[in-house]
């Protein structure tokens, strides 16, 4: 699988041309009218070449390749809307953030997911497939619960990058960079794609994904 996390209208199309397998096309930053026509035009080229799309109701809060959102509580409506289209996946802004959590974080909205989740399974005659974005920082046990009210996809990357950052900062510290060949970048980055292994590792774990294909 090959995956466009965040894509405009036309990186979505080109993706797709390129022979991406699952799109995401954020329009969040579009008036909701012109995300759902957008969205509903891509829908139908996707699904005729087999690929699967996401789409995004409210924001998620921070800066994503290039789109900032304020973190937008996702619409009910505008997702039962959105629902309708036939998306795949459905992205939605209920408190959180890409990047690192602030101090001052209340947390995930979780009693608006489970309404929203219900929501839209509704509309779509089965269970819709809820994606989480900014999943990294977010208190284990508030995942686990989301996950009951319809989230079946969750991503992390900054608890990758840290972890990275961490291993790599405690061998350049440690003088371990200066023995021997440890100048290769395949030495030197090592420690750092161990610990993104084990992060990920930890993440699956949680989230109870071991095993499981789609």
């Amino acid at each position: 699988a090959i995956h466009l996390d965040h894509g405009s209208y036309e990186m979505a199309k080109e993706a797709m041309a390129a022979g991406f397998t699952s799109i995401m096309f954020d329009g969040s930053d579009l008036p909701i009218a012109e995300n759902i026509l957008k969205t509903k035009e891509l829908v139908s080229w996707a699904h005729g070449r087999g690929i699967a799309i996401e789409a995004e109701v409210g924001s998620i809060g921070g800066e994503e390749d290039g789109i900032v959102g304020a973190g937008e509580i996702a619409s009910i409506d505008e997702a039962k809307a959105m629902t309708a289209v036939g998306v795949d996946y459905l992205a939605a802004g209920i408190g959180n953030i890409h990047g690192q959590y602030p101090a001052n974080w209340t947390g995930l909205k979780l009693a608006h997911l489970q309404a929203l989740g219900a929501a839209i399974d509704e509309v779509c005659g089965r269970p819709m497939p809820i994606v989480l974005h900014g999943g990294s920082g977010v208190p284990d046990e508030q995942i686990q619960e989301a996950i009951t009210y319809g989230v079946a996809k969750v991503n992390v990357n900054t608890e990758a990058q840290l972890a990275f950052h961490q291993a790599v900062r405690d061998f350049v510290l440690s003088d371990e960079d200066l023995v021997g060949k440890n100048y290769d970048p395949r030495k030197f980055l090592k420690p750092g794609v161990d610990a993104i292994q084990a992060a990920v590792e930890e993440r699956i774990a949680v989230f109870g994904s071991a095993g499981k294909v789609n």
